[in-house]
């Protein structure tokens, strides 16, 4: 197989990992902006010793801020280390008591550690050619160059 396609076949499994990954991610975290606007802070944990607002404030733009930044290819690399390292946290502090896999019985690791993986794959890969960095990129080191 040549570069070219295998350049298209990479960037087509980046924007389905994107999409999927960053749209679901999204989703779950419009629950937490919710909470912000309502200014429900006391039903949120403070699983790095921050405070229950700030701990909210910053799960709610990394889980849904840095998402839709992902899923449209936009700061790629740069917005999936939020996403991953609150992922990380979920997994190993929030849920540190809870099974590995799903269960019927309830909670577990397994949701947030899918979502790390992904995330954790997009910081190292970027976006692809199907994103906003792919088209914004050569204009901002164009105009960096002659600034």
């Amino acid at each position: 197989m040549d570069a070219e396609k295998t350049d298209l076949g990479t960037s087509i499994g980046l924007l389905v990992l994107r999409l999927g990954f960053g749209g679901y991610m999204a989703a779950h975290g419009w629950g937490k902006v919710q909470m912000v606007l309502a200014g429900a802070f006391d039903k949120f944990g403070d699983p790095i010793g921050l405070g229950n607002k700030l701990s909210l404030i910053l799960a709610a733009g990394a889980e849904f801020g840095c998402a839709l930044l992902v899923l449209v290819g936009l700061l790629t690399r740069l917005a999936a280390v939020p996403v991953a390292f609150t992922m990380g946290v979920a997994a190993f502090l929030v849920h540190t008591n809870d099974p590995w896999m799903m269960h019927a019985a309830g909670a577990s690791k397994e949701p947030a550690l899918l979502f790390l993986s992904a995330f954790l794959a997009l910081a190292f890969t970027g976006a692809g050619r199907f994103s906003l960095d792919a088209v914004l990129g050569p204009r901002w080191r164009a105009r960096k160059g002659q600034g």
